[in-house]
């Protein structure tokens, strides 16, 4: 085997490490986009009981967005394995109290194989913040372009963006507001 096929072949076979920015994505059309990787969907050599998954490491996951009323009306269950352990938190309730979770919970169910489900949430690494350790960061290879695009805040236009977009109607100068 030449050397540029081996370096080919360690390449495919080899676990690859992606970064993911989870600033106002939904977390459940994220979950989507993580799923293949985490599982190894996006490789040639893929089978559903070979692992080869990707790790994933998502960022931001405390600035995650939920659609409408989504944060007052999903419900997460959990139970504890006790006589009346069963208990349902709001969504806005279990993100207060862990900010990681609705995003694991969510890549979790998305994994559709049980066989390869616990490996694979083991290689999903998520931090609430965009700080991340530095032995992780070393190891970061690709990036996974997020769902939605994130809008720019007003702050962040220039003057001249501002005053070089089109308006409807100006106000007349001796217009006096209220």
């Amino acid at each position: 085997m030449s050397a540029t096929k081996r370096v080919q072949q360690w390449s495919t076979f080899s676990r690859m490490w992606y970064l993911y920015d989870a600033q106002w994505q939904d977390p459940f059309h994220s979950a989507k986009v993580l799923s293949p990787y985490l599982t190894g969907q996006n490789k040639p050599i893929y089978h559903p009981l070979n692992d080869c998954g990707d790790h994933v490491v998502v960022i931001n996951s405390q600035e995650i967005a939920l659609r409408g009323d989504e944060w007052k009306k999903r419900v997460y269950f959990h139970h504890t394995g006790y006589p009346r352990g069963a208990s349902w938190t709001l969504a806005w309730e279990l993100h207060q109290k862990d900010p990681k979770m609705i995003m694991r919970k969510a890549v979790f169910k998305a994994i559709t194989s049980n066989l390869v489900r616990r490996t694979c949430i083991e290689r999903l690494h998520i931090y609430p913040g965009s700080e991340i350790p530095e032995e992780i960061k070393s190891n970061l290879s690709g990036q996974i372009r997020p769902v939605m695009p994130v809008p720019k805040r007003l702050q962040e236009y220039s003057k001249e963006e501002i005053e070089n977009y089109p308006k409807v109607f100006d106000f007349p100068n001796d217009y006096i507001l209220r």
